[in-house]
């Protein structure tokens, strides 16, 4: 074993006679961690609890990462990773390196990056020098001058027009008729010179601030054409192996997979860092996991020393080719499963039925078997059965059908105007201080990490959950959620987020940890009947 792999293979001090080696290695985008996982995170999580150097870096937040592998001779071991970057370094010892280094000082990334930063610092000298900023002044000052003496002018010309028009409905000669014409006309003209001499004002003052405003313009141009530059350029440097032996460049992965330019930091997850140094020294991988460190970003659901799944945004499409020659376990959230719906209502406009868990409740991109794909068989008689709301595919409860295309938009009017109301019941991980209470956290979809959503006061869309305690054993809760709005992942935000009820819903394989299912039923649901205009109430009770 050559240094390099001495000093990042960890032997396990101590294994357990009874432990069970993994047969298949374990799904990256949903897994509950291997004893030898966790073993091997508390391993890590002691080293960096000796790091004081780092203390207060990583007591922000970072997601690391541990790889269980075997090396030729069969010794088990594991491999440790951080993601992005430590003290603005990526290689440090202890952990493996990154698949290309972009802090390395002398390198084209980071030349690269000091040029665009200069850049930068001539863009913001212009913007803040005091000849811009005059220049700025005196267009401001110019332009609110025209405003005035030409607001004042027109004022004038208001009160001498209803002047005038007034004497018009008096008898008047026709000097005085024709005076009154010429008062008219020379005030209409004197109007005209003062517009035409401000705009030439305002002109001569705008000629010195387009002027710094064009080599600025000229300025960020320039940054923007180097930064794609170097992005690209950098995308191709990470190259990843797959345990096939063969390679491929993160943009071709992504213009294979997606069609499209690969996310930033793509490639800096710690995930595929163990898989490359894995593969490139011959060790064989067993099993994975991932787990966050310190706060929570801002308006993230993350909690300290909790196991978490990789990202699909930044990872799914690198992890899918690295994996490609190894045994591994099938993905549990594209299972199809072989649903028998039950129907709760049904009638000649509308039907509800009640989806298990795990299925979608319309065609997907990766899921074929849905609620909405399986309708016409159910309702062979409805002119145009369709899904009028949907539920996450690992929430189970009422759905409504609608058997018509009239009736589907009167369904889905009333839900737009909040006049459908719901109830769901869901298992919390915790215990709740308080029996009931209102969460008023709004959400937008994070961009870096789909399908997650975050908590974001600024750009996030209103979000309310009402919610009541219906009992409570051991460490768990169980709720009854009454959502006043409904936005993607509504009640799975509000019930981990640290500043809603900080207990994820348990089996939440995205917020909290993953169980048997996601433990969310959608039990009751109340609206206006589109055609009779009765009031129907459809309840199917949770089985947990």
């Amino acid at each position: 074993m050559d240094s390099t792999l001495t000093a990042l293979f960890h032997p396990f001090a101590e294994i357990p006679a009874d432990t069970i080696l993994p047969k298949l290695f374990n799904c990256p985008f949903c897994y509950t961690p291997h004893p030898l996982a966790v073993t091997a995170a508390n391993c890590v999580q002691r080293y960096l609890e000796t790091r004081t150097d780092w203390a207060d870096e990583i007591a922000q937040g970072k997601m690391f990462g541990v790889l269980v592998v075997q090396d030729r001779n069969g010794q088990l071991g594991f491999l440790a990773a951080f993601s992005g970057n430590i003290g603005g370094r990526a290689c440090h010892r202890w952990f493996v390196p990154p698949i290309f280094d972009i802090t390395a000082p002398d390198g084209r990334f980071k030349t690269e990056e000091r040029s665009i930063s200069d850049i930068n610092r001539q863009i913001e000298s212009i913007a803040k020098s005091k000849r811009n900023l005059l220049a700025i002044k005196k267009l401001n000052e110019v332009k609110q001058q025209a405003e005035a003496e030409i607001g004042q002018a027109k004022a004038a010309a208001r009160l001498h027009k209803a002047d005038r028009d007034a004497r018009r409905r008096q008898e008047l000669t026709p000097e005085q008729s024709d005076e009154l014409i010429r008062q008219s006309q020379f005030e209409k003209a004197e109007l005209k010179r003062l517009e035409r001499q401000w705009a030439a004002k305002i002109a001569d003052a705008e000629v010195e601030a387009s002027a710094l405003q064009t080599e600025i313009a000229r300025l960020k141009e320039q940054r923007r054409q180097k930064s794609e530059e170097l992005q690209a350029w950098l995308f191709d440097q990470y190259v990843v192996l797959n345990a096939r032996g063969e390679r491929k460049t993160v943009s071709r992965i992504f213009a294979d997979e997606r069609g499209c330019e690969p996310p930033a930091a793509a490639g800096e997850c710690a995930a595929p860092k163990l898989l490359q140094f894995a593969f490139s020294q011959g060790l064989k991988p067993l099993t994975m996991a991932e787990f966050w460190w310190g706060a929570a970003p801002v308006g993230e659901v993350r909690c300290h020393g909790q196991f978490y799944p990789a990202c699909h945004s930044k990872c799914e499409p690198i992890l899918n080719f690295m994996l490609q020659g190894l045994d591994v376990e099938p993905n549990p959230l594209r299972r199809q499963p072989v649903a028998q719906l039950k129907i709760l209502y049904n009638d000649e406009w509308i039907a509800a039925i009640d989806k298990p868990a795990g299925l979608p409740s319309v065609p997907g991109k990766e899921h074929s078997a849905s609620v909405g794909s399986m309708l016409r068989g159910l309702f062979p008689d409805a002119s145009e059965p369709m899904v009028v709301h949907r539920l996450d595919m690992a929430t189970s409860g009422i759905l409504l059908i609608a058997k018509t295309k009239d009736v589907y938009v009167t369904l889905q009017r009333q839900f737009s105007t909040r006049a459908v109301k719901k109830r769901y019941v869901a298992l919390l991980d915790g215990v709740l201080k308080d029996d009931s209470g209102v969460i008023t956290l709004p959400l937008r979809l994070n961009h870096d990490d789909r399908p997650r959503q975050m908590v974001d006061f600024e750009h996030g869309k209103p979000a309310v959950t009402r919610y009541s305690v219906i009992g409570k054993n051991g460490n768990c809760t169980l709720v009854n959620f009454f959502p006043e709005t409904g936005r993607t992942h509504q009640l799975r935000v509000h019930a981990a987020h640290s500043q809603g009820l900080g207990c994820p819903i348990v089996g939440d394989n995205l917020y909290g940890a993953p169980d048997s299912r996601l433990y969310l039923h959608a039990a009751e649901i109340e609206f206006t009947h589109p055609v009779t205009g009765k009031k129907v109430r459809i309840v199917s009770e949770a089985e947990f």
